[in-house]
């Protein structure tokens, strides 16, 4: 064999060798992507399950909820206010989801699982006040959504919900 030949062999051997090093990289950087998916996916349910977990657990933040999502006023300043930034906490957590979806890290089915909430509470008047007031703070993108979210229709969830069952329990 000649330079010219080992040249030749060494030119396919790195032509090779690249093209294993582009497959290893590809899995890499598909293992790193399903990483972060599920990375994405955990992060969102935490969100939601420490804002639901505040609810359940915190009878005096429930019941501001409660009494604020079934008002047709508003309460009292500082109720109201407890309120406002409970629904933003739950709602940006939401927006997370969605923004999260839209890149692709986040799989559409489970930001409609979150989402759903929105369609579970949309009559309610404290949620059209919430909405009203802090539309304006949301991604466009995310506001249209949760828009078209208020135009479906309404899904039965708790019986607590109903604005009947809780004026009557008072």
């Amino acid at each position: 064999m000649n330079l010219e030949d080992f040249a030749s062999v060494a030119e396919i051997v790195g032509g090779i060798a690249v093209i294993v090093s582009l497959i290893y990289v590809g899995l890499q950087v598909n293992d790193s992507a399903s990483a972060a998916r599920s990375a994405a996916a955990s992060d969102a349910t935490m969100a939601m399950q420490s804002w639901y977990l505040e609810m359940g657990r915190n009878r005096q933040a429930s019941d501001a909820w409660l009494n604020a999502m079934t008002s047709l006023e508003p309460l009292p300043a500082h109720d109201e206010f407890q309120f406002m930034m409970s629904m933003h906490a739950a709602i940006l957590a939401m927006q997370n989801s969605y923004l999260l979806s839209k890149e692709g890290t986040l799989d559409e089915e489970f930001r409609e699982a979150v989402t759903t909430a929105i369609v579970a509470v949309k009559d309610l008047p404290g949620m059209g006040r919430y909405w009203r007031q802090r539309r304006g703070f949301f991604h466009a993108g995310f506001a249209e959504y949760v828009d078209g979210l208020l135009t479906q229709d309404a899904i039965e969830t708790l019986e607590i919900y109903k604005v009947s069952d809780v004026t009557s329990d008072s």
